[in-house]
């Protein structure tokens, strides 16, 4: 009896209050579909990804404010995100064409610092309009015109105070006096220093792409032609005064001199190495050139040879105003050596005791 009662395997499988092939069966599509968006959900968006990028802004508007009224210049549409400032600069200039990318200044806030030409439009866009203020920078020069016209001018007019024209010193004077040696070797020396500057401007250092207000290269011009037409009138009159102590004296500074030069120079060879390996993080450590083991004592080196360069000139020709402008150029200098061992001690490549231009001092 029991097993007449046991239903079979084929019995089971018709039986629809056990199938569940009448009510059941939504139940099982709606779990069929369930599953299925499961699977998908949990796959990953990796077909969608195109059509959301595409629906991102493809565009930037970019406004342009000037600082000074906040009234609108223009604007600048249909920017990729892609692009740089010096992009949009080209194109403000298609659009105002007095004003040229390289006096053009733009800052996200009136008083902010003006932005890179490198500074990517994309990390400026907090929606689909940007707005930045213009500020005419004046007329521009590159910086290797500023290198190249502040160094060729002293070359030229101490060879011009050297050669005694006649327009400059009397010529009957210029005639009857001698010319002691040490005029001649300051002027070789004068010479070589700026003759280096002009050989390292062309062909070791990487000067910037950027520009600087013309301005600025009229302060520096005024700054080297003047302080070379005080101290060259001086050192070639005809009534120069020789130094105090001869001979032993000349022959000292012009030691000095041509070691400090030689000095600079392979120091700067240095940092253009450093800056062409990519390896802008580190210091430069000293080589087996004697000249780089000052790398151990100072960050910049380089003003510590082109001070000690000066003040060798100045004990060589024993003239006040080569002592002057050696004072000023010191000053200047120790200026920007403050603010690169700051930038170093902040990267945290060189030591604490490590001074910024004088060993042990400063």
């Amino acid at each position: 009896m029991f097993r007449r009662h046991k239903p079979s395997t084929l019995e089971h499988k018709k039986d629809p209050a056990i199938q569940g092939s009448v009510l059941p069966a939504p139940h099982n599509g709606m779990k069929s579909f369930f599953n299925l968006s499961q699977l998908v959900l949990t796959a990953g968006h990796l077909r969608p990804l195109p059509v959301l990028r595409h629906s991102k802004i493809t565009y930037v508007e970019v406004e342009i404010l000037d600082a000074h009224s906040k009234k609108q210049i223009c604007v600048v549409d249909k920017m990729p995100p892609s692009s740089t400032l010096l992009d949009v600069k080209h194109k403000f200039h298609k659009i105002c064409p007095q004003w040229y990318p390289s006096r053009i200044g733009l800052r996200l806030e009136r008083n902010g610092p003006y932005l890179k030409d490198s500074v990517n439009v994309k990390s400026l866009a907090a929606s689909s309009i940007i707005t930045l203020y213009f500020t005419d920078m004046g007329q521009q020069v590159s910086w290797i015109t500023v290198f190249l016209t502040e160094y060729t001018g002293p070359l030229l007019i101490y060879l011009l105070f050297y050669f005694r024209f006649s327009t400059v010193y009397d010529a009957k004077e210029s005639a009857r006096c001698l010319r002691h040696p040490v005029v001649h070797l300051a002027c070789i020396c004068h010479c070589l220093h700026y003759i280096r500057l002009l050989l390292e401007t062309l062909f070791v250092h990487k000067i910037s792409e950027g520009h600087t207000p013309l301005k600025n290269m009229i302060k520096g011009c005024a700054f080297y032609w003047g302080f070379t037409s005080w101290f060259a009138y001086y050192i070639n009159h005809p009534q120069y005064t020789p130094p105090s102590f001869g001979n032993k004296q000349v022959s000292f500074a012009t030691f000095g001199f041509l070691v400090c030069e030689a000095g600079n120079h392979f120091i700067n060879a240095a940092l253009v190495h450093q800056n062409q390996s990519g390896n802008k993080v580190s210091f430069p450590s000293p080589t087996l050139n004697p000249f780089t083991w000052i790398f151990t004592l100072v960050s910049c080196p380089n003003y510590t040879y082109e001070i000690g360069s000066w003040l060798c000139f100045t004990v060589m020709t024993q003239t006040l105003p080569v002592g002057v402008f050696a004072l000023l150029m010191s000053i200047q200098m120790v200026q920007w050596a403050r603010k690169k061992h700051q930038l170093y001690l902040k990267k945290s490549i060189t030591h604490r005791w490590r001074k910024a231009m004088i060993p042990l001092i400063l």
